[in-house]
């Protein structure tokens, strides 16, 4: 059977960067022809970055972005590469979208440009446009009709991307009727817990329904809130998988795959079995197959455990969101408790404790052991640590506005945290991560322009009871490898308390943690109502969650972003109306 070496390039791009974007790419090229390899595959929309959400409604940057393909296929000849398929995302414009679609002549397409010997020599348009959950790909593109094959030194090879893999029929369809020997799939596709297994077994499923060898390269790194995990991987026509790269890093993953002769010249319209008509088109490149060479063995990486792929998403998406945006520090409030203290440590996991600035802020009501786990997380990770009492300036607003008392006098110490924390921001360029959690943060139990004042959120889609489970396994990681646990065991193990009010404890206003993000589960990422809730918790409980989840949807619109872990995330996934007067509850009287 011929050969062929493919190389999938998972690599970090930035949205907007075009040609920051091409320059990684070539990069990536280049170590795969140092490799040997005869195909690289780079991820979806790799020139633009993705999401580029509404800049694709710009007819300027669509533009910039063809020309970007047709530059970057002209750069690879120019380093000799030429001789390498490169198939890599871009977009495009639509100038012969049929009226169906209803939108004008020129309405961009999510695109995968094969670039060989100096030019683009096919392309091929995403067919399936996710339009849930965070993709909104429905409201910018056309949707492609065509699936592209090209014949690469006797190998037909079907072009597709993302989410034409997700969905039955269409483009993995038709590839089995063109009789294709691989079928190649870029891709965009965001981080979520339990995901990775999910995506192998999708692709074996429709590497099986092609009857082809399937190709799978994943985009890695951060882009505002989403997190990409990298992850790419190669099956065989059985679905069996053949190798995997790591997850959450750059990586070129190698495959020396023995592939079927190309069988069909047929070339047309075929029944996509997905409710459209999709035309077969056919791009020869190189006919005869290569003169046979040693093939390498296939390597396999092990899938990483639930808390370390956790663990890994928010320092990445942390890391690129603080870079990507040009700071050269951040800043945050540490108060001793959890929330804070993972935080700080996933900021100094992520850019380093010189570049982490800890303060400690503390009111009238904190207590002296707070201070103290406060400093010794700071020692014990070597952050930039100060100590800014609040207390004076507390004063100064109460004397000013008469003498606040009970929930006005908490807010007061939160929002003067929150304004010192800003103006630091100011005056020394930090980021400020603020350091709330998803059950906080359902639950409206935070202070808006107080602890909810920053610019990034990095426990943001993380529930309560998960990040305990993080301080105690990044605390195992340290120990295992000889290092002092970041994180000080009196943080993990105290009662949690936001300390705005003598012997405060958080358990004052929310139930207990365990039961209360149990039912945010249900309610939040489970969509689930009233009846169905009360068959797995208690009455009392769950209209209390309900009712303090519906009344904060103001809170959080007004929150940070953070990165994306769950398969529901306040922003991007779960969206509902702040004026919004149904309720899930029995009728009072």
């Amino acid at each position: 059977m011929p050969q062929l070496r493919v190389a999938l390039a998972q690599i970090d791009t930035t949205v907007g960067d075009l040609e920051g974007n091409a320059a990684r790419a070539l990069r990536a090229v280049g170590e795969a022809a140092a490799a040997g390899a005869h195909l690289v595959l780079l991820p979806e929309m790799t020139l633009t970055g993705y999401p580029a959400e509404d800049l694709v409604l710009r007819r300027s940057f669509v533009e910039a972005a063809e020309k970007a393909a047709h530059d970057f296929a002209g750069r690879l000849a120019i380093a000799g590469y030429g001789e390498i398929a490169v198939a890599v995302g871009t977009c495009s414009a639509a100038h012969d979208a049929p009226p169906a679609v209803g939108r004008p002549a020129g309405s961009p397409r999510n695109t995968l440009a094969l670039c060989w010997r100096g030019e683009v020599a096919t392309s091929y348009h995403k067919h399936h446009l996710p339009n849930y959950g965070v993709f909104d790909e429905a409201r910018y593109f056309v949707p492609g009709t065509d699936l592209a094959v090209v014949r690469l030194h006797g190998i037909d090879v079907a072009l597709t991307v993302c989410e034409d893999l997700w969905q039955e029929g269409g483009p993995i369809a038709v590839a089995g009727a063109a009789d294709a020997g691989l079928v190649v799939v870029i891709n965009a596709s965001p981080f979520e817990q339990a995901k990775s297994g999910a995506r192998l077994e999708l692709a074996a499923t429709r590497a099986h329904e092609a009857g082809a060898a399937l190709a799978y390269v994943n985009q890695v790194g951060g882009q505002d809130e989403l997190v990409f995990d990298g992850g790419s991987f190669v099956v065989d026509a059985a679905g069996e998988l053949l190798t995997n790269g790591p997850r959450f890093v750059e990586h070129l993953l190698v495959a020396d795959l023995e592939l079927p002769a190309a069988r069909s010249d047929f070339a047309g319209q075929v029944d996509a079995k997905d409710g459209t008509t999709m035309t077969i088109t056919r791009t020869i490149l190189s006919s005869d197959p290569l003169p046979a060479f040693p093939a390498q063995p296939f390597v396999t990486t092990p899938d990483l455990p639930v808390l370390q792929e956790v663990w890994e998403a928010l320092v990445v998406g942390t890391r690129d969101y603080i870079t990507k945006n040009g700071f050269a520090s951040v800043a945050l409030g540490l108060s001793g408790g959890i929330d804070s203290a993972v935080t700080a440590t996933i900021a100094v996991d992520a850019i380093g404790a010189d570049r982490v600035h800890t303060v400690a802020l503390p009111s009238a009501y904190s207590s002296p052991h707070s201070l103290d786990d406060a400093a010794d997380l700071a020692k014990r990770q070597g952050t930039q640590h100060r100590v800014i009492p609040i207390a004076p300036m507390v004063d100064a607003y109460q004397a000013t506005l008469g003498g606040l008392t009970g929930l006005a006098e908490e807010n007061l110490q939160a929002r003067v945290r929150g304004t010192t924390l800003m103006a630091l921001s100011n005056a020394e360029g930090h980021l400020i991560l603020t350091t709330g959690n998803k059950s906080e943060l359902a639950t409206g139990f935070s202070t808006l322009y107080g602890d909810s004042a920053g610019g990034f959120a990095p426990l943001k889609d993380v529930p309560k009871t998960l990040v305990w489970e993080l301080a105690r396994w990044r605390n195992e990681v340290a120990a295992g490898r000889g290092e002092t646990p970041p994180i000080p065991k009196e943080s993990i193990t105290k009662p949690p308390s936001a300390e705005l009010a003598p012997g405060q404890l958080d358990s004052d206003r929310l139930p207990d943690y365990t039961e209360l993000d149990a039912v945010l589960d249900d309610y939040v990422e489970g969509d689930k109502g009233r009846t169905e809730l009360l068959l797995e918790h208690p009455p009392a409980i769950v209209d209390r969650v309900i009712r303090l989840v519906d009344l904060a949807e103001y809170k959080r619109r007004q929150y940070p972003p953070g990165p994306k872990i769950t398969p529901k995330a306040f922003g991007r996934d779960r969206r509902l109306p702040i004026t919004n007067r149904w309720r899930d509850l029995p009728r009072e009287g």
